[in-house]
């Protein structure tokens, strides 16, 4: 049937939806209220038969569009569209639909539309009008529900609902069920994963597919190899951002139309390709998920691994969003009106929190984002959250939001709840001294609920573990933990410090006991048996591992879509070739496979070329031309293409991408040491066993290090459990071996006596040592328990 034929105008609902708008805002006691209540109406959503959609368009109001002038555009594809494919050419009806305007609200409703599912693909929409030159813009729906071609694309109309309702988690929802919402808590620990290197398949759907298996490995009682280990011993998993983010600055566009009438347009559609952390994102389409990431092209698929979490075995896990509201880069201005922006900042675009209808969006968006299912959220960036005070003439921190953030009440299954919240805040960053100012519990101490958490001294992103002395130098920040770290994320590995990490000159003061080449240096640093214990057994907090840490695998600043800045920040990451890629490593054909076809054959040809690029980037103040051009001139030539403006993008690009391909655990696993695997789950099951050690020390507690120091850092801890029990541990962090020495008779107050047992021993240290005289090296840790 015709689109023209099958869909109608339901004038009725419409106007039902506009008087309701106008009635909140006559009758709201403030504006923000009202417009939070009219924002659970934004965007398409489904009632009954009838499609509704909502939009806060006040562009239209300063360009005084007639309301005769404004429709909702609806494309229905001619042939059936097959969102697995790399690429296909459809052809799509068009309908326009009437709007009712309100000010700077509009609505509409619409019958006969066909709504996305799992199995089904659903029509495409968003808004439109006419100028007076009758010329056609579009205005795209910043709180789509599915985006199957990215943010700059039509969304398409999704039933949100049905997707609800065949949840399989529903009854650990239902479970939770109170009179009044019931309020997450911190889990014992968090794997952060960055979801495109975790599995081999790089998407959502792999993903649940790994808890899948691993969930029937545990049930049926059968062994783990290191690579389930991995993933095991973890009661909370932390995806970095799911939500959409860039597209590419210059093309290919996902969605290109061509043959445009007004009853139809060809278009030819790309299936979403880009490669990046997650962090670039444009806040248009935070509620629903990267299509990058959609093996099905299913948000659905989001839903499946937080059920998979939710039922696991013996102890559900629990889900965190990492989610950022804090700034969007600059090609929101494309996707958004100019309305949500308050100017530019490093990243691209403040975001103006003080407009009522934006502050209203932003949290409505969110709670949508959270409907998938998370039990936590992180907040990236939380001193990113500023507005412009006029009267003081300064950027003010708005912590109003964040607490506004944590008191979403989130519905699924029936159930209200508040998720557990974290927030990433080093203010006064970027301030020059933040490292030696920030307190990291700015937020923690704003907030009303004491459940609120933040990211720890040792999880932020200046830590290099690897270098001498790293952990006497950080021995005032390891003080702070004990007294006030119960409400902190910690741990040295995630997916900043890993990073980090690989921009470090090696000329700098390395620790050469961690391993005898950088790749083991660096691998060891961020997945070290001691720093694991002192993070387990003896601070406080809650811990977290970055999956790739854990796997040894690599890691970069991951990013293709970036066109203007893309050499720069490969120049930036140029260094970390000296860390993680080895000759064998390169020589591997399915490794760096884009860059040899450019010419780079070798490491060495690749190395030459990275020594080169970053000092002309500088030289040259980040002149492409100027760089091509002393690029070309090298004697003896560099390796590569002929350089211009236009081939140094494409390096950059296939530096990109091969390091995102290069960066997949997959490629790591097979050379995971069992025995280190089996150390860290046995560490993490230790930690659950008793979750009185997230608290912060007590009077009777103790921590010190041992002197003299005799040219190494050897840390003891000693903790008393609420039933009397005491773990004892002895860290070798860095520097020369011990003599034989006892850690049962190193003088700290309270392990006197007898009684103790060797609860555990890291990598190196023979299962038969039960205690007495120990040489200890570093990296190698020990801890005994006694019961009281």
């Amino acid at each position: 049937m015709p689109l023209n034929d099958r869909i109608s105008f339901d004038e009725t609902a419409a106007q039902a939806r506009a008087d309701a708008c106008h009635k909140i805002l006559m009758t709201a006691e403030t504006r923000f209220d009202g417009e939070q209540q009219i924002a659970r109406h934004l965007g398409g959503q489904i009632d009954g038969g009838t499609a509704c959609f909502g939009f806060w368009v006040p562009e239209l109001a300063e360009h005084r569009v007639p309301g005769g002038d404004v429709f909702l555009e609806v494309l229905a594809p001619l042939t059936p569209l097959d969102l697995t494919v790399a690429h296909q050419d459809v052809a799509f009806e068009r309908a326009y639909i009437p709007v009712i305007r309100l000010d700077e609200h509009c609505f509409t409703a619409v019958r006969g539309m066909v709504a996305g599912s799992r199995g089904r693909i659903g029509d495409f929409y968003a808004l439109t009008w006419r100028d007076s030159n009758d010329v056609w813009h579009r205005i795209l729906d910043p709180l789509a529900m599915s985006l199957p071609f990215g943010v700059m694309a039509p969304a398409e109309l999704y039933d949100v609902a049905a997707m609800q309702s065949a949840r399989t988690d529903a009854a650990y929802f239902q479970a939770l069920k109170g009179a009044v919402p019931h309020k997450f808590g911190p889990p014992t620990n968090i794997l952060q994963i960055h979801v495109p290197s975790a599995t081999a398949g790089g998407t959502i759907a792999a993903l649940t597919r790994q808890f899948e298996r691993l969930a029937e490995r545990v049930s049926r009682g059968l062994p783990l190899d290191p690579a389930d280990q991995l993933f095991t011993g973890y009661d909370s998993v932390q995806l970095l951002p799911v939500e959409p983010t860039t597209v590419y600055e210059t093309g290919p566009d996902f969605w290109q139309e061509s043959q445009d009438t007004d009853t139809g347009v060809t278009v030819s559609l790309l299936r979403p390709d880009t490669t990046n952390w997650g962090y670039d994102i444009v806040i248009s389409g935070m509620a629903t998920v990267n299509p990058v990431l959609l093996e099905s092209g299913r948000p659905d698929e989001l839903v499946d691994l937080a059920c998979v979490l939710h039922n696991f075995p013996g102890k559900p896990k629990k889900l965190v969003f990492d989610v950022v509201f804090g700034h969007s880069d600059n090609q929101g201005l494309n996707a958004l009106n100019p309305h949500f922006f308050a100017g530019p900042n490093m990243y691209g675009q403040n975001l103006d929190y003080q407009n009522p209808a934006v502050r209203a969006i932003l949290l409505e968006m969110q709670r949508r984002k959270v409907n998938f299912g998370a039990d936590g959220v992180r907040v990236d960036g939380a001193q990113d959250f500023k507005f412009w005070d006029p009267q003081g003439q300064r950027m003010v921190h708005d912590d109003d939001y964040l607490q506004s953030m944590a008191d979403i009440v989130q519905q699924v299954a029936g159930t209200e709840y508040r998720p557990w919240f974290i927030f990433e805040d080093g203010r006064p960053w970027p301030d020059e001294d933040w490292e030696l100012s920030s307190t990291y519990r700015s937020v923690i101490e704003t907030q009303r609920d004491d459940d609120v958490f933040q990211w720890g001294p040792l999880t932020f992103a200046h830590n290099t573990p690897f270098l001498y002395t790293f952990w006497l130098g950080k021995f005032w920040r390891i003080r702070e933990c004990l007294s006030v770290g119960s409400n902190w994320i910690s741990g040295t590995s995630n997916h900043d410090t890993l990073r980090r990490g690989t921009q470090v000159s090696p000329e700098m003061n390395i620790n050469t006991g961690l391993g005898h080449s950088r790749m083991e240096i660096l691998d060891k640093a961020y997945d070290n048996p001691a720093v694991h214990t002192l993070t387990y057994a003896a601070l406080p907090g809650v811990p977290m591992d970055f999956l790739n840490a854990m796997a040894r695998g690599s890691w970069g600043f991951i990013r293709n879509q970036d066109d203007k800045y893309g050499v720069k920040v490969v120049a930036e990451e140029a260094i970390s070739l000296k860390w993680q890629v080895d000759e064998y490593s390169y020589s591997i054909p399915s490794n760096f496979r884009r860059l040899k076809e450019f010419g780079f054959e070798t490491r060495a040809d690749l190395a030459r070329f990275c020594e080169f690029l970053p000092a002309l980037v500088v030289v040259t103040e980040y002149d492409l031309e100027d760089i091509a051009r002393l690029l070309n001139a090298t004697d003896p030539r560099l390796a590569g293409p002929h350089y211009t403006v236009a081939t140094l993008k494409q390096v950059a690009r296939a530096w990109m991408d091969d390091m995102h391909d290069y960066c997949n655990i997959s490629h790591s696993l097979p050379g995971l040491d069992p025995v280190q695997s089996a150390y860290t789950l046995s560490l993490r099951e230790f930690r659950r066993a008793r979750p009185w050690l997230r608290d912060n020390y007590g009077p009777k507690d103790h921590f010190g290090y041992v002197e003299p120091l005799n040219g190494r850092t050897l840390f003891t801890a000693l903790r008393h459990g609420p039933d009397g029990e005491q773990v004892y541990s002895v860290l070798h962090m860095e520097g020369k071996p011990t003599t034989d020495i006892d850690p049962l008779r190193l003088g700290v107050p309270g392990t006197e006596g007898f009684g103790w047992q060797c609860a555990l021993r890291a990598p190196g240290i023979g299962s038969d040592y039960l205690s007495g005289p120990i040489v200890l090296r570093d990296s190698m840790a020990l801890v005994f328990t006694r019961k009281g």
